[in-house]
């Protein structure tokens, strides 16, 4: 048995199922070996499709995935999903052929390509020790919440393993959870006892059942009100004291009724520029908690006047031990709980429709699209001007519902997220929510869901432009030539992948998509929308503010 292969099969027996990536001479008998071994290789058209499939992948089913590439182009291909993953702490094991001769047109420094990103390096330096550090490779990921670069040097792989290099492999014991400090949490009880309008904002960190179940008993206990952040955006649907997200995306009254609070805790939530709009949802006399496993995240964004280094779950089990008997009134009057109802969601905030005859308004078309789809669906957004309409005009059920791959902000990633996300929750509706810009540079993986044959909806907000360039520096006169571009006939280019297509200009255009969701839904759909372009997205400027 050659390095390549031993590592193939320690992998496998370490918890690695699934494995995304396009193949070459590099990695070639490393990912035969894990499919050998039992695992699922998902072959991409690109590295950069690949690896966010594998990001989506791995935060959906809440285990680590890999992703495997070629040498040199086959790792730059896709540092921008590596890049994603590494921001977000996915937990991804990239597998990398590594060039040894200095000569070698596929010799870079590949490490340093994994600092650039904040990705963590390691190597396989050995054929003794192959094994052994690839493990310790898959509990770095797994226990550090870290994207880790495993670096397989080719003259190593092509070396013969010892006799004994599988025995004994086990995957990683499960991460421990951090336990609170006594006096911290002591000292969240207090500020709980004392609040009379407190929010809870949940993120990352909180994407658990357990963890959700946990901090709906302690709000309920408190008369909380319970809010997210993009990414944990599901954690408490369906729950009447919701506010749905925090932040640029917050409704009106959400965001309201979170610069009302005079307490606000970050559960697993880093309460950054996004969540927070920039500090303006938190009002001057409004006390700040942050709960986060980590301790480098406490504060690490804004000052807090208490941080608690915990996990989320155990911390707020604790407090809850530590509450009074009896549920609190807090923040849940009948007031509040009236204009919950009557108009939290952003369908309920009356607007002008702008639908014309040749292009529908991207709201318009956002809500027609939730009430024609099946409510049990996976939903993932691509980045730009539009992406505020899916990511809040269509519901989700669930945290798993939603797969936002938004830490780096780049243009391109939505499409292969929502691959990923599909095949970890093959039991819902995958929904992609696009531009037309990220749709055309992401056109090749339309091969990927088609070949997989995935029932998947691509939705297309088509305004022909890099529509946050135009609504930003349109009103001050700059030219434009240099982000529009004419009209493309993207449901043309679906077609030639095997998809079913069909262009919108008004909600009359949605009716093969009605047809469409009722019946067998065995050929994925793409919806070329042809989206109004007079102003940009209500949350624009709050974006540009954090660049």
């Amino acid at each position: 048995m050659k390095v390549a292969e031993a590592v193939g099969r320690a992998l496998h027996a370490s918890g690695i199922d699934h494995v995304f990536g396009v193949v070459g001479s590099g990695n070639f008998h490393l990912t035969n070996a894990l499919v050998a071994a039992g695992a699922r290789f998902v072959a991409a058209r690109h590295e950069g499709g690949a690896a966010t499939m594998a990001d989506a992948y791995a935060r959906t089913s809440g285990t680590p995935a890999a992703l495997s590439v070629h040498q040199g182009p086959g790792l730059t291909n896709a540092m921008t999903g590596i890049a994603e993953a590494a921001k977000s702490r996915t937990p991804l094991l990239v597998l990398a052929a590594e060039a040894n001769q200095p000569t070698s047109n596929f010799r870079i420094d590949q490490e340093a390509l994994a600092h650039a990103v904040g990705a963590t390096a390691a190597r396989i330096t050995s054929a003794d020790s192959a094994v052994a550090e690839a493990c310790e490779a898959v509990r770095l990921a797994l226990h550090e919440r870290r994207t880790v670069l495993l670096n397989l040097p080719l003259d190593v792989q092509a070396q013969d393993a010892p006799a004994n290099a599988l025995s004994p492999v086990e995957p990683p014991a499960a991460r421990e959870p951090v336990v609170p400090d006594a006096a911290q949490v002591t000292a969240l009880s207090r500020e709980l006892e004392a609040s009379r309008r407190p929010v809870f904002v949940a993120g990352r960190g909180a994407r658990t059942p357990a963890s959700r179940d946990a901090l709906v008993s302690l709000a309920d206990r408190h008369g909380a009100l319970l809010a997210t952040s993009a990414v944990a955006r599901g954690l408490f649907h369906g729950h009447p004291w919701s506010l749905d997200v925090s932040g640029g995306f917050a409704s009106p009254l959400a965001a309201e009724l979170i610069q009302g609070a005079d307490l606000i805790v970050g559960w697993g939530c880093t309460l950054n520029m996004w969540t927070m709009r920039h500090g303006s949802l938190i009002g001057p006399d409004t006390t700040v908690v942050q709960v986060d496993d980590d301790p480098s995240a406490l504060g690490a964004h804004r000052p807090v006047h208490l941080g608690v280094n915990g996990d989320v779950e155990l911390t707020a089990r604790q407090a809850l031990a530590a509450a009074p008997d009896g549920p609190q009134q807090g923040y849940r009057t009948p007031d509040t709980g009236a204009a919950l109802a009557a108009r939290l969601r952003w369908r309920d905030v009356p607007y002008e429709d702008e639908t014309g005859r040749d292009r529908i308004d991207p709201r318009t078309l956002s809500i027609a699209l939730d009430d024609i789809l099946p409510t049990e669906r996976v939903l993932g957004v691509d980045s730009g001007n539009f992406m505020g309409y899916p990511s809040m005009y269509l519901s989700v059920p669930d945290h798993d519902g939603f797969c936002f791959t938004q830490a780096f902000q780049s243009i391109g990633l939505g499409l292969a997220t929502t691959i990923g996300a599909a095949l970890a929750r093959p039991d819902r509706l995958p929904v992609a929510a696009l531009g037309d810009g990220g749709a055309l540079m992401s056109a090749a993986e339309l091969d990927t869901v088609r070949r997989l044959g995935l029932p998947m909806v691509v939705i297309v907000y088509n305004d022909e432009s890099y529509g946050a360039e135009v609504h930003h520096f349109g009103p001050d006169g700059h030219p434009l030539d240099t982000v529009t571009f004419p009209p493309t006939d993207i449901a043309a280019l679906a077609r030639g992948y095997g998809f079913d297509a069909v262009t919108v200009r008004t909600p009359t255009d949605l009716e093969p998509v009605e047809d469409w969701a009722t019946g067998p839904r065995t050929t994925p759909l793409l919806i070329d929308a042809k989206v109004t372009t007079d102003h940009g997205s209500w949350w624009l400027q709050e974006a540009f503010r954090g660049h």
